[in-house]
Protein backbone atom coordinates (compact mmCIF):
# COMPACT_ATOMS: atom_id res chain seq x y z
CA UNK A 1 0.00 0.00 0.00
CA UNK A 2 1.11 3.56 0.12
CA UNK A 3 1.60 3.87 3.66
CA UNK A 4 0.83 1.39 6.17
CA UNK A 5 -2.09 3.07 8.68
CA UNK A 6 -3.84 4.86 5.81
CA UNK A 7 -7.48 4.54 6.91
CA UNK A 8 -10.67 4.37 3.97
CA UNK A 9 -13.71 5.46 6.26
CA UNK A 10 -17.37 4.00 4.99
CA UNK A 11 -20.85 4.15 6.19
CA UNK A 12 -20.61 1.60 9.05
CA UNK A 13 -16.93 0.31 9.03
CA UNK A 14 -13.35 2.03 8.36
CA UNK A 15 -10.24 -0.03 6.45
CA UNK A 16 -7.15 0.28 8.16
CA UNK A 17 -4.42 -0.59 4.95
CA UNK A 18 -1.39 -1.84 6.81
CA UNK A 19 2.07 -4.03 4.89
CA UNK A 20 0.45 -7.58 5.71
CA UNK A 21 -3.49 -7.74 5.91
CA UNK A 22 -6.65 -4.96 6.00
CA UNK A 23 -7.94 -4.29 9.52
CA UNK A 24 -11.71 -3.94 9.37
CA UNK A 25 -13.44 -1.87 11.96
CA UNK A 26 -16.77 -1.80 12.49
CA UNK A 27 -18.98 1.09 13.94
CA UNK A 28 -21.28 0.96 16.82
CA UNK A 29 -23.96 2.99 15.85
CA UNK A 30 -27.67 2.56 15.73
CA UNK A 31 -27.84 2.50 12.09
CA UNK A 32 -24.74 -0.12 11.93
CA UNK A 33 -25.89 -3.59 11.33
CA UNK A 34 -25.99 -5.65 14.73
CA UNK A 35 -23.59 -8.29 13.26
CA UNK A 36 -20.89 -5.75 12.17
CA UNK A 37 -21.26 -4.56 16.18
CA UNK A 38 -20.93 -7.92 17.51
CA UNK A 39 -17.81 -8.61 15.55
CA UNK A 40 -16.53 -5.22 16.59
CA UNK A 41 -13.17 -5.55 14.28
CA UNK A 42 -11.62 -8.31 12.27
CA UNK A 43 -8.46 -8.51 10.64
CA UNK A 44 -8.04 -9.81 7.54
CA UNK A 45 -4.04 -11.24 6.22
CA UNK A 46 -3.85 -10.65 2.38
CA UNK A 47 -2.98 -14.13 1.86
CA UNK A 48 -7.24 -14.32 2.65
CA UNK A 49 -7.77 -12.13 -0.28
CA UNK A 50 -8.10 -13.32 -3.85
CA UNK A 51 -9.45 -9.92 -5.61
CA UNK A 52 -11.32 -6.79 -4.47
CA UNK A 53 -14.21 -4.90 -6.80
CA UNK A 54 -15.74 -1.43 -6.77
CA UNK A 55 -19.35 -1.26 -8.29
CA UNK A 56 -21.95 1.27 -8.05
CA UNK A 57 -24.17 1.28 -4.60
CA UNK A 58 -27.35 2.48 -4.18
CA UNK A 59 -28.56 6.12 -3.21
CA UNK A 60 -25.40 8.03 -4.35
CA UNK A 61 -22.97 5.49 -3.33
CA UNK A 62 -20.49 3.36 -3.97
CA UNK A 63 -19.54 -0.17 -2.82
CA UNK A 64 -15.69 -1.53 -2.28
CA UNK A 65 -16.11 -5.19 -1.65
CA UNK A 66 -12.87 -7.74 -1.04
CA UNK A 67 -13.33 -11.12 -2.05
CA UNK A 68 -12.31 -13.75 0.49
CA UNK A 69 -10.78 -17.39 -0.57
CA UNK A 70 -13.19 -19.76 -0.22
CA UNK A 71 -11.96 -21.53 3.30
CA UNK A 72 -10.47 -18.83 4.79
CA UNK A 73 -12.84 -17.00 7.08
CA UNK A 74 -14.96 -19.19 9.74
CA UNK A 75 -17.83 -17.01 9.32
CA UNK A 76 -17.97 -17.17 6.07
CA UNK A 77 -17.86 -20.71 5.87
CA UNK A 78 -20.96 -21.10 9.08
CA UNK A 79 -22.85 -18.73 6.69
CA UNK A 80 -22.92 -20.83 3.61
CA UNK A 81 -23.37 -18.09 1.28
CA UNK A 82 -26.55 -16.82 3.37
CA UNK A 83 -26.14 -13.38 4.49
CA UNK A 84 -27.51 -11.07 2.99
CA UNK A 85 -26.02 -8.01 1.09
CA UNK A 86 -26.01 -5.43 3.78
CA UNK A 87 -24.75 -8.38 6.42
CA UNK A 88 -21.97 -8.89 4.40
CA UNK A 89 -18.83 -7.59 6.19
CA UNK A 90 -16.26 -7.39 3.66
CA UNK A 91 -18.29 -4.77 2.10
CA UNK A 92 -17.65 -0.89 2.30
CA UNK A 93 -20.28 1.74 1.11
CA UNK A 94 -19.06 5.01 0.60
CA UNK A 95 -20.54 8.42 -0.75
CA UNK A 96 -20.34 8.55 -4.70
CA UNK A 97 -17.72 11.37 -4.24
CA UNK A 98 -14.75 9.57 -2.78
CA UNK A 99 -15.23 6.96 -5.80
CA UNK A 100 -12.01 8.20 -6.99
CA UNK A 101 -10.32 7.46 -3.60
CA UNK A 102 -12.30 4.29 -3.24
CA UNK A 103 -10.64 3.09 -6.73
CA UNK A 104 -6.72 4.04 -5.56
CA UNK A 105 -6.88 1.80 -2.78
CA UNK A 106 -8.57 -1.14 -4.59
CA UNK A 107 -5.95 -0.84 -7.00
CA UNK A 108 -3.04 -1.15 -4.36
CA UNK A 109 -4.65 -3.98 -2.93
CA UNK A 110 -5.28 -5.79 -5.66
CA UNK A 111 -1.41 -5.38 -6.65
CA UNK A 112 -0.68 -6.95 -3.57
CA UNK A 113 -2.80 -9.71 -3.55
CA UNK A 114 -0.94 -12.98 -4.86
CA UNK A 115 -3.14 -16.12 -3.78
CA UNK A 116 -6.32 -17.44 -4.96
CA UNK A 117 -8.73 -20.30 -4.92
CA UNK A 118 -9.89 -22.59 -1.99
CA UNK A 119 -7.36 -21.91 2.04
CA UNK A 120 -6.36 -25.00 3.20
CA UNK A 121 -7.27 -23.62 6.93
CA UNK A 122 -8.50 -20.82 8.04
CA UNK A 123 -6.90 -17.62 8.05
CA UNK A 124 -8.86 -14.92 9.50
CA UNK A 125 -9.05 -15.42 13.37
CA UNK A 126 -13.33 -16.48 14.18
CA UNK A 127 -15.13 -14.62 16.97
CA UNK A 128 -13.87 -15.43 20.54
CA UNK A 129 -15.20 -17.15 23.13
CA UNK A 130 -17.03 -17.35 25.85
CA UNK A 131 -20.25 -17.21 23.58
CA UNK A 132 -24.05 -17.80 24.43
CA UNK A 133 -26.96 -17.10 22.99
CA UNK A 134 -31.04 -17.91 23.12
CA UNK A 135 -32.55 -20.04 20.56
CA UNK A 136 -36.51 -20.83 20.18
CA UNK A 137 -36.27 -24.20 22.36
CA UNK A 138 -32.92 -24.05 24.73
CA UNK A 139 -29.90 -22.00 25.55
CA UNK A 140 -26.57 -22.98 23.52
CA UNK A 141 -22.85 -21.90 25.40
CA UNK A 142 -19.30 -22.94 24.20
CA UNK A 143 -16.67 -22.00 26.47
CA UNK A 144 -13.95 -23.14 23.62
CA UNK A 145 -14.02 -26.46 24.33
CA UNK A 146 -17.09 -28.08 24.87
CA UNK A 147 -21.01 -26.94 23.18
CA UNK A 148 -23.86 -27.03 25.65
CA UNK A 149 -27.85 -26.79 25.01
CA UNK A 150 -30.10 -26.55 28.11
CA UNK A 151 -33.88 -27.57 27.13
CA UNK A 152 -36.23 -24.51 27.41
CA UNK A 153 -39.79 -26.28 28.73
CA UNK A 154 -41.98 -23.83 26.79
CA UNK A 155 -40.03 -24.54 23.59
CA UNK A 156 -37.93 -28.00 23.53
CA UNK A 157 -39.48 -30.92 21.97
CA UNK A 158 -40.55 -33.86 24.15
CA UNK A 159 -37.78 -35.84 22.14
CA UNK A 160 -35.05 -33.01 23.63
CA UNK A 161 -37.00 -33.43 26.52
CA UNK A 162 -36.20 -37.39 26.84
CA UNK A 163 -32.86 -36.91 25.70
CA UNK A 164 -32.11 -34.43 28.65
CA UNK A 165 -29.77 -31.43 28.21
CA UNK A 166 -26.81 -31.86 26.08
CA UNK A 167 -22.68 -31.33 26.11
CA UNK A 168 -20.39 -32.00 23.27
CA UNK A 169 -16.85 -31.86 23.35
CA UNK A 170 -15.28 -30.29 20.27
CA UNK A 171 -13.40 -33.15 20.03
CA UNK A 172 -16.68 -35.39 18.92
CA UNK A 173 -18.16 -33.18 16.18
CA UNK A 174 -17.00 -33.11 12.56
CA UNK A 175 -18.89 -29.83 11.30
CA UNK A 176 -21.50 -27.25 12.12
CA UNK A 177 -24.35 -26.48 10.14
CA UNK A 178 -26.34 -22.83 10.61
CA UNK A 179 -29.37 -22.11 8.56
CA UNK A 180 -30.12 -18.47 9.33
CA UNK A 181 -33.08 -17.70 11.55
CA UNK A 182 -33.60 -14.69 8.94
CA UNK A 183 -34.85 -17.89 6.54
CA UNK A 184 -37.60 -20.20 6.88
CA UNK A 185 -36.86 -22.56 9.67
CA UNK A 186 -33.75 -21.55 10.94
CA UNK A 187 -31.31 -23.78 13.57
CA UNK A 188 -27.91 -24.76 14.35
CA UNK A 189 -27.04 -28.31 14.23
CA UNK A 190 -23.53 -29.87 15.80
CA UNK A 191 -22.52 -32.37 13.53
CA UNK A 192 -21.01 -35.62 14.83
CA UNK A 193 -17.31 -36.92 13.81
CA UNK A 194 -18.82 -40.55 13.83
CA UNK A 195 -21.14 -39.74 11.54
CA UNK A 196 -23.75 -41.45 13.69
CA UNK A 197 -27.95 -41.16 11.85
CA UNK A 198 -29.10 -37.47 12.91
CA UNK A 199 -33.17 -36.96 13.04
CA UNK A 200 -33.71 -34.56 9.93
CA UNK A 201 -35.53 -32.49 11.45
CA UNK A 202 -34.05 -29.84 13.95
CA UNK A 203 -36.53 -29.79 16.65
CA UNK A 204 -36.38 -33.35 16.94
CA UNK A 205 -32.69 -33.40 17.32
CA UNK A 206 -30.30 -33.31 20.51
CA UNK A 207 -27.79 -31.71 18.69
CA UNK A 208 -29.52 -28.57 17.33
CA UNK A 209 -31.40 -26.45 18.55
CA UNK A 210 -33.82 -23.98 16.38
CA UNK A 211 -34.71 -20.21 16.01
CA UNK A 212 -38.07 -18.09 16.00
CA UNK A 213 -38.83 -14.85 15.84
CA UNK A 214 -36.38 -12.94 18.28
CA UNK A 215 -34.75 -16.26 19.46
CA UNK A 216 -31.17 -17.26 17.61
CA UNK A 217 -30.80 -13.84 15.93
CA UNK A 218 -27.75 -13.74 13.16
CA UNK A 219 -26.04 -11.48 15.06
CA UNK A 220 -25.81 -14.19 18.12
CA UNK A 221 -25.86 -17.51 16.44
CA UNK A 222 -23.80 -17.11 12.84
CA UNK A 223 -20.73 -15.81 15.49
CA UNK A 224 -21.29 -18.61 17.78
CA UNK A 225 -21.59 -21.10 14.51
CA UNK A 226 -18.12 -19.57 12.95
CA UNK A 227 -16.26 -20.37 16.87
CA UNK A 228 -17.25 -23.56 17.19
CA UNK A 229 -16.81 -24.48 13.45
CA UNK A 230 -13.11 -22.90 14.18
CA UNK A 231 -12.77 -25.20 17.46
CA UNK A 232 -13.46 -28.21 15.47
CA UNK A 233 -11.22 -27.68 12.35
CA UNK A 234 -8.21 -26.80 14.58
CA UNK A 235 -8.92 -29.53 16.62
CA UNK A 236 -9.68 -32.18 13.93
CA UNK A 237 -8.26 -33.54 10.69
CA UNK A 238 -8.15 -30.71 8.19
CA UNK A 239 -5.89 -29.00 10.15
CA UNK A 240 -3.64 -32.20 10.62
CA UNK A 241 -3.61 -32.41 6.83
CA UNK A 242 -2.64 -28.41 6.50
CA UNK A 243 0.12 -29.09 8.95
CA UNK A 244 1.41 -32.53 6.94
CA UNK A 245 2.82 -30.61 4.19
CA UNK A 246 6.59 -29.76 5.26
CA UNK A 247 8.91 -26.89 4.17
CA UNK A 248 6.68 -24.42 3.96
CA UNK A 249 7.73 -20.87 3.45
CA UNK A 250 8.92 -19.09 6.30
CA UNK A 251 6.86 -15.98 6.26
CA UNK A 252 3.31 -18.76 5.88
CA UNK A 253 4.67 -20.51 9.21
CA UNK A 254 5.01 -17.33 10.89
CA UNK A 255 1.62 -16.78 10.05
CA UNK A 256 0.19 -19.64 11.05
CA UNK A 257 1.93 -19.52 14.43
CA UNK A 258 0.19 -15.93 15.02
CA UNK A 259 -2.57 -17.14 13.81
CA UNK A 260 -2.54 -19.88 16.26
CA UNK A 261 -1.16 -17.62 19.20
CA UNK A 262 -4.95 -15.69 18.62
CA UNK A 263 -6.98 -18.83 19.06
CA UNK A 264 -4.54 -19.69 22.00
CA UNK A 265 -5.14 -16.53 24.09
CA UNK A 266 -8.95 -16.62 22.57
CA UNK A 267 -9.67 -19.66 24.88
CA UNK A 268 -9.95 -21.84 21.45
CA UNK A 269 -6.87 -23.66 22.02
CA UNK A 270 -4.87 -25.48 25.15
CA UNK A 271 -1.94 -25.27 26.19
CA UNK A 272 -1.31 -28.45 25.65
CA UNK A 273 -2.63 -28.00 21.60
CA UNK A 274 -0.28 -24.79 21.36
CA UNK A 275 2.73 -25.86 22.53
CA UNK A 276 2.13 -29.76 20.23
CA UNK A 277 0.80 -27.54 16.82
CA UNK A 278 3.75 -24.77 17.24
CA UNK A 279 6.37 -27.44 17.37
CA UNK A 280 4.37 -29.07 14.42
CA UNK A 281 4.91 -25.89 12.62
CA UNK A 282 8.45 -25.16 13.71
CA UNK A 283 9.33 -28.65 12.52
CA UNK A 284 8.20 -27.41 8.93
CA UNK A 285 10.90 -24.79 8.48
Amino acid sequence: MSRMGDVLAGFHAAWEFESDSVLIRYERGIRTPKLFQTLGERRVPLTALQGVSLSPGRRGTVVLRAEVRPGADPLLEAADGQLREHGDPYRLVLPAERETLAEYYADELRALLTESGPADRFLVAGPTGPLSFKAYDGKASFDGSTVRFRWFWTGASSAKWKAGDQSFAVSELGGVEWRSPELFEGYLRLLRRDGADQPAQADQDPAAVVFGLGYGPVHESLPFAAAVLEAVRVRGPVAAVAAAHRRRDPADIAERIRHLGELHQAGLVTDEEFSVKKAELLAEL
